[in-house]
């Protein structure tokens, strides 16, 4: 099918609203100093005592706790210049058109001698501002690194400056085209799919893509490479929420896998603060504990951390669904877990031809 193109200008729109907002946090401080005061700013607090599930949308959420930085007080100072400094170079990226990794934030700091003692701290302080801002750092050209990949009969265009207008089938690499800033940003013209498969594994990946998964049973592979970075996870979306198209995932038979597919489907703790990320409709397909027993899968015993991972989840309010705390206790029952290539004792083509045919038959009824 043939997709129409969004209203031109949405883009930019959303492009003058995150200037805006960052020309804000600098108007601020400036104010302050020009006024006699000390700069500040108070941030929503995304301490653990502030998470909120939503139970309408699936995912934490943010309470109303708040946390300030001032320059008054002498501990603050480094994370607020810290939050200054970013501010000024992601308004710098965004007014460039130009995009920067989690890494290159890191090293790009010590141009401007700006101190982070290691990447971590870095990473925490772009957090930091996406919570100032309430916007991904995607949306000021921040990306981490690329490791998942996408394959399909898709077309897309590109939007990104200097690329404007060209296009892109998305079935043209037999290793998929990894999922970057351009491919997050480009527009979705022309696809005969009707299913997102999202798929933990590459090596699983690789096979739906020799079995022709995507034409037998009309499915843009996504591989997110265990939990799908964000950029994946809103490409997963925005396929879900723009083209209406159900999503379906494929993980481990592990605690650790069940995880993965509710990332996909809630969000994480660490993205409270965000909307945009989530898929609250897909739907989680395996590899389930109780088909350990069902396909008599090879399996390996849980170890004590899985053990405990099993018990974390079960605590948590986006597990309390039926067949997330079903499978979550059979983990504890039986206490086995298996990989998706398992499946490879019955034949290269089996997970394909039976266990597949079987899942999205499962899924009608879901």
């Amino acid at each position: 099918m043939k997709m129409s193109k969004p209203p031109k200008g949405i883009a930019e729109a959303r492009r003058k609203e995150v200037l805006e907002a960052l020309r804000q946090i600098g108007k601020s401080a400036y104010d302050a100093i020009y006024e006699g005061r000390f700069p500040e700013i108070s941030l929503p607090s995304r301490s653990v005592n502030n998470l909120v599930y939503d139970d309408e949308l699936k995912q934490f959420i943010l309470g109303d706790g708040r946390v300030k930085r001032s320059s008054r007080n002498v501990k603050h100072i480094r994370p607020y210049t810290q939050l200054l400094w970013l501010a000024f170079f992601a308004n710098q990226l965004v007014n460039e058109e130009r995009t920067s990794t989690l890494r290159d934030v890191f090293y790009s700091a010590q141009a401007f001698n700006m101190e982070f003692t290691d990447q971590s701290e870095s990473d925490e302080i772009i957090t930091d501002l996406e919570t100032a801002l309430m916007k991904a750092r995607e949306d000021f050209n921040v990306y981490p690194d690329e490791r998942s990949a996408i394959f399909g009969n898709m077309v897309i265009e590109y939007t990104k400056p200097g690329y404007e207008g060209k296009r892109q089938d998305l079935s043209s690499h037999p290793d998929g085209l990894m999922i970057g800033p351009a491919l997050t940003t480009a527009e979705f013209i022309e696809t005969d799919a009707e299913i997102v498969l999202a798929i933990e594994k590459g090596g699983l990946f690789t096979r739906f893509v020799e079995e022709k998964v995507h034409e037998r049973f009309k499915a843009l592979l996504i591989n997110t490479a265990g939990q799908p970075p964000r950029s994946t996870r809103y490409v997963i979306r925005r396929l879900n929420q723009e083209l209406n198209l159900p999503v379906y995932i494929f993980c481990d038979a592990d605690p650790w896998g069940a995880h993965i597919a509710m990332v996909i489907r809630s969000g994480s703790a660490n993205s409270a603060h965000l909307r945009e990320l989530t898929t609250p409709s897909a739907k989680w397909l395996g590899v389930y504990a109780s088909d350990i027993e069902k396909y008599k899968l090879p399996h390996d015993k849980l170890n004590e951390l899985d053990i405990k991972r099993v018990h974390e989840l079960l605590k948590d309010p986006r597990y309390t669904e039926k067949l997330w705390k079903e499978e979550l206790e059979t983990f504890l029952k039986y206490k086995k877990k298996a990989e998706q290539e398992a499946f490879s004792r019955y034949g290269l083509t089996y997970i394909v031809d039976k266990y597949l045919v079987d899942k999205l038959e499962q899924a009608k009824s879901m």
